[in-house]
């Protein structure tokens, strides 16, 4: 004979919500990956995007290909609970395919600035159900003192940020594009005006731009922009920034991620600028 307590009890247990097993996570996306990793959860994560790419330890994930890229059926081969995704994810017919496959499927905003990426931290880290104040926190001293640093410049440095020189050719940063946005927080002035997005700049609007430094990506291979290859350019060359030597070369992801370390690669760049603060 059950006891009415033993009743009771197995009541108790069929109200209670069984808890949920921990969720097979797909990031699409490297600044997302980095968050999801700061937050303390990359124990989750099953698979990647080329992108993600830090800290180190996500390269041992199997990779689904490139975020713009993607192929439905690599992603859910990983049979994830979970796709976390930078907004540009795609191509579109993929993401659809993704929606409707039946794993959550959640966009996180894209950031520019400093109050986006507490934005796309804080959204990240609803959607994995774990709180983000400790990173919230970090990330805004760091980009406090950024600020501060930035606050202080009193001769800001024009900028050009040069994305590619496929077929000589300079594809640069414009207003809107996150290399504005890295180069507006370290204090400086971006030298592409005119346009928005990353877009060709002809050899005349550079030699106009005239920056007084040239960012780039520190890439290997054919993507590689060497500041050989920029004294060689018969307009980057003739610049303030060519004829003096002065080219930067920062690591892509860290400096146009906009993810947790964006306020320490503010820094990193206003101290390329300008030079490094008592």
């Amino acid at each position: 004979m059950i006891s009415r307590r033993a009743v009771l009890l197995g009541s108790c247990l069929v109200a209670l919500p069984a808890f949920a097993a921990t969720p097979r996570v797909v990031v699409l996306g490297g600044s997302i990956a980095e968050i999801v990793a700061a937050l303390g959860a990359e124990g989750q994560l099953v698979g990647r995007d080329t992108t993600s790419t830090y800290p180190a330890s996500l390269l041992a994930l199997p990779d689904v290909g490139y975020v713009r890229a993607l192929s439905a059926e690599g992603v859910l081969s990983l049979a994830p609970d979970l796709i976390l995704a930078e907004e540009d994810a795609g191509p579109p017919p993929v993401v659809e395919v993704l929606k409707a496959a039946g794993p959550r499927f959640v966009t996180l905003p894209g950031a520019t600035d400093g109050p986006g990426v507490l934005a796309k931290i804080t959204a990240t880290a609803e959607a994995l159900g774990l709180s983000a104040e400790a990173l919230l926190a970090k990330v805004q001293a760091d980009l406090d003192r950024a600020a501060a640093l930035a606050a202080a410049v009193t001769a800001p440095q024009s900028v050009l940020f040069v994305l590619s020189l496929q077929g000589g050719s300079v594809m640069a940063g414009g207003a809107g594009s996150s290399a504005e946005g890295i180069i507006a927080l370290a204090g400086g002035i971006n030298a592409a005006t005119g346009f928005t997005g990353f877009k060709p700049m002809t050899d005349e609007a550079v030699l106009a731009a005239n920056p007084g430094a040239i960012l780039v990506m520190d890439r290997e291979g054919e993507l590689s922009i060497t500041p050989e290859m920029i004294a060689a350019h018969p307009a980057l060359g003739q610049t303030s920034a060519g004829l003096a030597g002065r080219v930067i070369s920062m690591d892509g992801i860290f400096l146009l991620g906009f993810g947790p370390r964006t306020g320490e690669a503010a820094i990193a760049l206003n101290t390329a600028l300008y030079g490094a603060k008592g």
